[in-house]
């Protein structure tokens, strides 16, 4: 009987060293499979595909007719002084149609902190012919109010020379672009826009 005793104790304490020595490495392993997959996880790129304008059901939008409606940004009527170029009869000569300037509270804003350099700027802008959109957000950032309405509605053309707001309205389909460059107004992505 002792020797079935120890015979027993010895494989009992056999099997339990043994499921020791095993469950700390098996639950290492789990925890590298487990760290592997939020790895992989987290590199997942979350792939969202916006909700397209109705507008753009055609090759173009088609919620782009005339009477244009332009939003123009500070940068736009700087460079409108600087090339000495009057605002509504050039973008008619661009556009080839009748346009209405649409000058935003931020972009007032804009040129009144830019002070006396810019004074021309804001002169033209305040001008009484042009529409005025009230802006409800907080802050005076205009390129980002901009962006945020053409989003919204794309019912617009966007006009201005600044760089980063040209590629940030590129990425939104159906959104023409007009420019100041060489003493005159460009347009980009309008269809019916004449090639010069």
């Amino acid at each position: 009987m002792t020797l079935d005793c120890t015979y027993m104790e010895n494989t009992i304490i056999g099997t339990c060293n043994q499921l020791a020595y095993n469950y700390p490495r098996k639950k290492n392993q789990d925890k590298g499979e487990v760290e592997a997959k939020k790895k992989a996880k987290g590199n997942e790129i979350v792939r969202e595909i916006p909700q397209v304008s109705s507008s753009l059901f055609f090759q173009y939008n088609t919620a782009l007719t005339p009477p244009y409606s332009v939003l123009v940004d500070t940068n736009f009527l700087s460079h409108t002084v600087q090339s000495k170029l009057e605002l509504l009869t050039t973008m008619m000569d661009c556009l080839y149609s009748k346009c209405s300037p649409i000058i935003t509270d931020c972009v007032m804003a804009e040129l009144e902190k830019l002070g006396p350099k810019y004074r021309i700027a804001l002169r033209i802008a305040r001008d009484e012919r042009w529409e005025r959109l009230k802006c409800q957000h907080k802050g005076v950032y205009a390129d980002d109010c901009l962006v945020d309405r053409v989003m919204k509605h794309k019912i617009y053309i966007v006009a201005t020379n600044d760089r980063d707001l040209k590629r940030r309205i590129r990425k939104i389909p159906g959104v023409p672009i007009m420019s100041v460059a060489r003493g005159k107004y460009l347009i980009e992505r309008l269809p019916d826009a004449p090639e010069k």
